[in-house]
């Protein structure tokens, strides 16, 4: 039960690491110019605060620093961290691989078509959790007790972190919609 707990939060915090962008493209109106987000539009779960690049690999990079140092990684510990950094740039890579195919052919996209496309994006996300957990749990694993619950808490804070972002934006979000009406 405590196990499955902290994979839990690991596949939590990994499926907010991922950008935005899938997810506004596909609720974007047909014929809409889509754009991709900017530097500081994805949020990451690793910290309480926006993360530069305009690509999952640069903003993935930027979270691997954060954690690294947030989860005090011992020179013991390196060769199971470079093992979860490895999926995690490598995820990365295939995600910005999927949201440029995306974006290329959005704009000829039919519904059915940007519905199949949205399914794949989430097929590949599931499957990079499926690759990603188990990396993270043989880290978790290598680490003691002490640094468990620091990894715990980390966790713990940055999903709480994103869902206050979460939230204020839907606040926002039907702020602005009351106004209109």
């Amino acid at each position: 039960m405590v196990r499955s707990t902290y994979l839990a939060s690991a596949a939590f915090a990994a499926f907010l690491a991922l950008p935005a962008v899938a997810f506004a493209q596909s609720s974007t109106a047909p014929g809409a110019t889509v754009t991709p987000p900017g530097p500081a539009a994805a949020s990451s779960p690793m910290s309480s605060h926006s993360v530069p690049g305009a690509t999952a690999e640069q903003r993935v990079e930027q979270h691997i620093r954060e954690l690294h140092a947030q989860l005090r990684i011992t020179p013991a510990e390196q060769p199971q961290w470079d093992q979860f950094a490895k999926v995690m740039r490598e995820n990365a890579r295939q995600m910005d691989q999927e949201f440029t195919t995306r974006r290329d052919q959005f704009s000829t996209m039919n519904a059915l078509q940007n519905m199949q496309s949205y399914e794949r994006i989430a097929e590949a996300h599931a499957q990079h959790l499926q690759q990603l957990v188990p990396a993270f749990e043989n880290l978790y694993n290598a680490m003691p007790e002490s640094q468990k619950q620091l990894t715990d808490q980390v966790f713990r804070e940055n999903a709480e972190a994103h869902t206050q972002r979460h939230v204020q934006t839907e606040r926002r979000m039907q702020t602005g919609s009351n106004a209109v009406r």
